[in-house]
């Protein structure tokens, strides 16, 4: 098994931890739970290793790496899939507001906030890593919704 298909499982077990539900992207069902993760869903900038469902719609993305990666790089690989939505699937905003960059073991996280309709501010992002406790950082998504994307 390759290193980056390993941090996949490590991954799928901390967001099944953290409550949500992960799903293949050949059969995904965005009504069996309040957080969906979809695995390697192709953007129309590339392919993301998780696009994040709540409520049926996309807030955000998760790229994988393998383990000892440095993850400040992936960072501008994760800002192409916030605006790489395929057209037809609900969104909570786009550019989506979240995205995570993790190995399973240390992850990085952006959560941009909007201050009026319409307009991103990037100096209100937020922006974090963490190598200790990784799984509690994905129950933010599930309680935030109300917070950031309404």
């Amino acid at each position: 098994m390759k290193p980056e298909e390993q941090a996949r499982q490590i991954i799928d077990q901390l967001l099944e931890q953290a409550g949500w539900v992960v799903q293949d992207r050949d059969r995904f069902n965005l009504g069996a739970k309040r957080g969906v993760a979809v695995r390697e869903f192709s953007m129309s900038t590339g392919a993301t290793d998780y696009l994040l469902f709540v409520d049926r719609e996309a807030v955000g993305t998760i790229e994988a790496k393998k383990v000892g990666e440095t993850l400040i790089g992936v960072e501008e690989q994760s800002a192409k899939y916030r605006m790489g939505l395929p057209g037809g699937l609900p969104a909570a905003r786009i550019p989506l507001p979240f995205t995570y960059e993790t190995t399973g073991i240390e992850t990085r996280f952006t959560i941009s906030r909007r201050k009026a309709p319409g307009f991103i501010h990037e100096d209100e992002s937020r922006s974090a890593t963490r190598r200790q406790n990784t799984r509690h950082l994905f129950y933010p998504l599930l309680y935030c919704m109300q917070f950031f994307c309404t």
